[in-house]
C-alpha cells in the first residue's frame, strides 16, 4: 500500500468510514488482466468489512477477476465547490475510501443472501413486503440467459480521505469573487 500524500486530508474516524460506505451509491471497481486495466461504476453494499456486488456470471468483468482477483474498489462523493479569491485555493468539498484486496465469489448462499438483501434496503428501501427469498437467489436467469454471480472484496487495506465542506466558502449560483472579498 501506497502511504497517503496529503496526510492532513487523511480519515481514520471508522464511524464515519463505516456510514459514508453505507450511505454512498455508486462505487467504481478497478480490475487489470495482463496490462489492460479495467474500472467499473457498480451498485454495492459494504458488509462485515467487505465490498459486496453482483453482476452476470459471465463476461469481461469475470473475465478480468479469473485473471487477477487482485482490485481496488473506490467510492468518493463530491459535496460541491469551495471557494476562494486566489484561484489556486479553489478546492472540492469531498470524502473518498479506497479499498484494495482479492475477489472472492460468494459461495455460501445464506452469506449471498444476507448481502442481497442489504443491497435491497439500501437501494429501495421499504419496496418488498417480505425478506428475499432463496430460491430467487438459487434459480435467477436474466434476460440475456445468466446466473448472477455475488462477489465480495475483503478490505485487506482500507484509506479514506476527506476534505470539509465550510459552508462560508461554498460555491453557489451567483456568487462571485467580491462575496468573498467583502
Amino acid at each position: 500500500m501506497y502511504p497517503m500524500r496529503n496526510q492532513n486530508r487523511s480519515c481514520t474516524d471508522t464511524n464515519q468510514i463505516q456510514s459514508f460506505l453505507e450511505q454512498a451509491r455508486t462505487g467504481f471497481l478497478g480490475l487489470s488482466a495482463g496490462d489492460v486495466p479495467y474500472v467499473i461504476p457498480l451498485n454495492y453494499v459494504w458488509v462485515n468489512n467487505a465490498i459486496y456486488f453482483h453482476g452476470a456470471e459471465e463476461g469481461r468483468k469475470i473475465t478480468y477477476i479469473a485473471q487477477n482477483p487482485q482490485a481496488c474498489f473506490t467510492v468518493c462523493e463530491n459535496y460541491g465547490t469551495i471557494t476562494s479569491p486566489v484561484p489556486a485555493d479553489t478546492d472540492t468539498a469531498y470524502m473518498s475510501v479506497i479499498i484494495e484486496g482479492a475477489l472472492l465469489p460468494v459461495t455460501d448462499i445464506n452469506e449471498a443472501m444476507e448481502a442481497m438483501q442489504v443491497m435491497l434496503d439500501k437501494y429501495v428501501p421499504g419496496y418488498y413486503d417480505r425478506p428475499l427469498g432463496r430460491v430467487h437467489l438459487e434459480r435467477y436467469i436474466s434476460s440475456l440467459g445468466s446466473k448472477t454471480a455475488i462477489y465480495k472484496l475483503p478490505a485487506d487495506s482500507l484509506s479514506a480521505k476527506e476534505q470539509a465542506a465550510p459552508l462560508e466558502r461554498m460555491f453557489y449560483d451567483g456568487k462571485t469573487v467580491h462575496h468573498d472579498r467583502a
